[in-house]
């Protein structure tokens, strides 16, 4: 074995093995004599977009599923992770008119069959790096079976559902009010809408009333749609309004009349408890209109201007421009009240940021209630269970108040609508043109509906459709329902409830048993990353390493404010002065897994992964001692019954880690199963066993040969099992050091991921060893406190004593003090008939046994006392620094909190070190006097 773990070495020889060998694909097709009766187990991944690379949010969640396939797989279960990519319509049409921007270029002057071509240029080099990505992250799915939303079996089964769902009257085109995005010129959902309070105004406009001089006074924030108004509403009980129900106001700016209606939806306290009715441009004055038959209209075009709906003097201003000057010409008119501050919720595109308008287009929809019932009922049977349950809550609040789904896009980029129209404008639906001629006897001039179905539509097919429906496939049969699903909470609405009504429709079955809902990845102070923020982590980067001047670039070069790259430059430049080290995949995994809990929010710390960076550095080294002591180790069998107490006490010990961590990954908790795994081979194999072995395998004498085979064989069986044990969270070095010791293990599988999962029942219990281990590793850690107390180096040897009053002790301080004097380096260990000796010396009682230091010639009482002096003034300077920040107003008041939070653990942790310092050094006085 090479002497220094070098990640980047061994992953690039073990995955590519992996791939070749095919033992990503189900057994029963990886081997076709093998016919395999095993029980399926099968998890789909989240598509992600074509649109670039991958972020630390996919690194996260392909993390813990890849944990799930190799568990499972390992289990004996036949695996199916299955692998594909998604068009994502919006985001990676937006890409690429970014790209055609910079040399000039729109969609339009390319043409629809020019632009497209561009795209599946993008979407094959995005495809093909993000599949690198995978790569480098060690996940094992399925590349044999790849799909892409878009590919030519996805799309049939899209084009099936859109059909069958039109013939049933499930889906139809409508007139309706929908969410556009001016930017981008088409429809998207609520869900993709983000509405963040802003600071904005309230302006009161005077509306005349016909035939007189009053006036009712109506507030708006958006005063540009006033010019689309087509009532008054006032509450029908408002008694200062009552006698002008019926009556009509002159619309200023339009010379048009409309109607002052009565409508419970007013609030009457509000304002002047009067309200512009624009039903082409709210949503809620969308269903006044309707109740009361008001006429619509559209004031705005595609992009925002006004159209020529309004009167001249606005027409063909954008929308803001128009507000200007309506409240400009309210004013000359004096008919503007008065203008107030307000905060308020502004409707923003999630993609491209801009203000998103209530728009009345004609648009396809599919009608969701009649598919949400059995969604809704899967659920409260427990056919599909959400981990943690508390997100069924969320998912039911919106299943239970769901809302026809919008599912036409204007983009070029997706899966074109089905549907073709004749010069009338009467529209066909069918799977091609020819279809529709056939069916309807059509021999006119026919063309096809130029918009685009929802990215979700496509997706909300994935479990069954990726598996080869709507054929019978075997895969089909065999892996559908899935397992799991693995998501963030994010995307109930987007992805999970739209997959679980559409499966049931036509599949009949559920998507999916088990829906784990994971947190989003932030930094470490908790804020989301991002590259506006410049707090973006490429996970790549934690895996390879990058310098400073390319992670500079990598965060500056999307922003286009000099000031903001400046920021971002010396905020990257203070955090990483030196740039990112190169972790390893294995590090960053664990990582990932030990931040896996039921929480939302999971900050992302580089301490942690540098902490596990030192783990798998120190499996490497247990590796290479236990291949150094075992050189003439002849292979055997394993006993698994053991007669050391040593070699007893860490198989009983190994049995309770394999039962919590299997515990763990079947309860979805990652970060107990990191951290169980952890625990035993940093603590309890590599600090307490490795250590305590070195007596028993440097023992040369041939009475003790039994003993040492028997240590022997332990070493390599406990640590085979860790490798196994760990191996779904940390692929890459667990399968080198298999390979490392593979021969002694005699072990048969060509990998680590095909070898059998460690089964708890299979190792033994000892709890009598158990139990004196505990207590000799009390004693060891009781002898070196002393040693630390006094500060003694290791390296000198000691002469001990101790005194207890019962046999049972010193018979196991006689039976285990070679293993005391070694893992302590103490000279002697005798007994004191005493408690209380009659000259100087420090001690400690641990359970009934007091140990016990003299100072004799072992330590020099004037030395330490200036040594403890020394440390007290440094330490008494720290707490007075922290003292100073924290009286100071201006440094509470304008820290961070977690920064001020820090600061006075830093205070209290000195004083109690004060406090600890001065009581040895009263101590040592006393043992000087004495």
């Amino acid at each position: 074995m090479d002497k220094t773990y070098q990640p980047q070495s061994i992953e690039a020889q073990w995955y590519p093995f992996w791939e070749k060998s095919g033992f990503f694909r189900p057994a029963s097709e990886r081997n076709s004599a093998n016919n395999s009766q095993s029980e399926p187990y099968c998890i789909m991944i989240p598509p992600p977009n074509v649109t670039g690379s991958l972020h630390m949010g996919h690194a996260f969640q392909y993390t813990l599923m890849d944990c799930l396939i190799r568990w499972q797989r390992m289990k004996g279960r036949e695996t199916l992770w299955q692998v594909g990519t998604d068009h994502a319509g919006i985001a990676t049409q937006m890409v690429v008119e970014r790209q055609l921007e910079q040399v000039g270029e729109t969609r339009h002057t390319l043409g629809r069959e020019a632009f497209l071509e561009k795209v599946w240029e993008w979407k094959d080099f995005s495809k093909n790096h993000i599949s690198g990505q995978m790569r480098r992250l060690g996940i094992s799915v399925d590349w044999s079976e790849e799909r892409f939303t878009m590919d030519e079996g996805l799309s049939q089964a899209v084009l099936e559902v859109f059909v069958r769902l039109h013939e049933e009257g499930l889906i139809y085109r409508g007139q309706r009010l929908v969410n556009w995005d001016p930017q981008f010129k088409t429809a998207i959902s609520d869900l993709e809408v983000v509405s963040e309070e802003e600071k904005g105004f309230l302006w009161h406009f005077k509306y005349p009333i016909e035939g007189g001089n009053d006036y009712l006074v109506v507030a708006t924030t958006r005063p540009e749609t006033m010019l689309g108004d087509t009532a008054v509403a006032v509450h029908p009980d408002d008694e200062r309004y009552k006698h002008l129900i019926g009556k009509n106001i002159r619309l200023p700016l339009c010379d048009r009349l409309i109607p002052i209606i009565a409508d419970t939806y007013v609030d009457p306290s509000f304002g002047s408890g009067c309200v512009k009715i624009t039903p082409a441009h709210d949503f809620n004055d969308y269903e006044v209109g309707q109740r009361h038959q008001l006429p619509m209209i559209n004031i705005l075009t595609t992009n925002a201007h006004l159209n020529d709906e309004v009167p001249e003097a606005y027409r063909g201003l954008e929308r803001f421009a128009a507000r200007r000057k309506i409240v400009e010409d309210f004013k000359n008119l004096e008919l503007l009240e008065k203008i107030e501050d307000h905060k308020l919720k502004v409707p923003r595109g999630d993609r491209s940021g801009v203000v998103i308008e209530p728009f009345l287009t004609a648009q396809w929809y599919v009608r969701v209630a009649p598919l949400a019932e059995p969604a809704i009922q899967a659920v409260e049977s427990g056919a599909v269970e959400f981990v943690p349950k508390n997100w069924e809550n969320t998912y039911f609040s919106w299943m239970r108040d769901i809302q026809d789904w919008c599912i036409s896009r204007q983009l070029w980029w997706g899966h074109r609508i089905p549907a073709w129209y004749d010069m009338e404008g009467n529209v066909y639906v069918g799977r091609n043109e020819q279809e529709v001629r056939e069916k309807h006897n059509l021999s006119q001039q026919l063309h096809q509906d130029n918009d685009v179905l929802d990215t979700w539509f496509s997706s909300a097919l994935w479990t069954f459709s990726t598996l080869g429906w709507p054929e019978r496939t075997e895969r089909l049969k065999k892996f559908h329902p899935t397992q799991v699903l693995v998501t963030g909470f994010d995307i109930i609405f987007f992805w999970v409830a739209r997959m679980i009504m559409m499966t049931k429709k036509f599949t009949g079955d559920i998507p999916f048993e088990k829906i784990y809902v994971h947190g989003l990845v932030r930094d470490a102070q908790g804020q989301k990353m991002s590259k506006s923020k410049g707090n973006v982590l490429d996970p790549i980067d934690l895996i390879d390493g990058v310098d400073l001047p390319s992670l500079l670039h990598k965060r500056t070069a999307a922003l286009m404010q000099p000031q903001q790259i400046e920021k971002i430059k010396r905020a990257t430049e203070k955090e990483f002065p030196q740039g990112i080290e190169a972790y390893g995949t294995d590090a960053l995994r664990f990582t990932f897994c030990s931040l896996a809990s039921t929480g939302r929010d999971i900050k992302f710390d580089l301490g942690r992964i540098e902490g596990y960076r030192n783990f798998c550095n120190k499996l490497w080294n247990a590796c290479r001692y236990i291949l150094m002591n075992t050189e003439d180790f002849i292979p055997q069998v394993f006993n698994k019954k053991p007669e050391h107490v040593v070699n007893q006490w860490i198989l009983s010990t190994l049995r309770q880690t394999v039962e919590n961590t299997e515990k763990a990954l079947t309860e979805f908790r990652f970060d107990h199963a990191a951290q169980s795994l952890y625990d035993f081979a940093w603590h309890e194999f590599c600090d307490w066993f490795l250590e305590l072995t070195k007596p028993l395998l440097t023992d040369k004498n041939s009475d003790n040969q039994a003993v040492r085979f028997e240590t022997q064989q332990t070493l390599l069986f406990a640590f085979e099992t860790v490798l196994r044990l760990a191996h779904p969270l940390m692929p890459f070095i667990t399968e080198h050091l298999w390979h490392e010791i593979k021969t002694q293990t005699q072990c048969k599988d060509e990998s680590i991921m095909l070898a059998e999962y460690p089964q708890a029942k299979e190792l033994p219990i000892f709890n009598n060893a158990s139990l004196r281990l505990q207590r000799l590793k009390n004693w060891i850690l009781a002898i070196r406190n002393l040693r630390g107390e006094l500060n003694i180096s290791p390296a000198v040897e000691l002469q001990l004593l101790f005194y207890t009053q019962h046999d049972i002790d010193r018979q196991c301080i006689s039976l285990d003090q070679r293993f005391l004097q070694a893992l302590t380096n103490v000279k002697s260990i005798q007994e004191s008939k005493q408690e209380e000796l009659n000259e100087p010396a420090s001690s400690q009682w641990v359970d009934q046994v007091k140990w016990i230091l003299p100072f004799r010639d072992q330590i020099d009482l004037s030395v330490e006392k200036d040594r403890l002096k020394k440390e007290l003034q440094r330490t008494e300077q720290q707490k007075i620094l922290a003292e100073k920040k924290l009286e100071n107003p201006q440094f509470v008041d304008r820290a961070p909190a977690d920064v001020v939070e820090k600061e006075r653990q830093r205070k209290e942790e000195a004083e109690q070190l004060c406090l600890k310092i001065q009581k040895q050094i009263d101590e040592l006085n006393g043992l000087a006097s004495a």
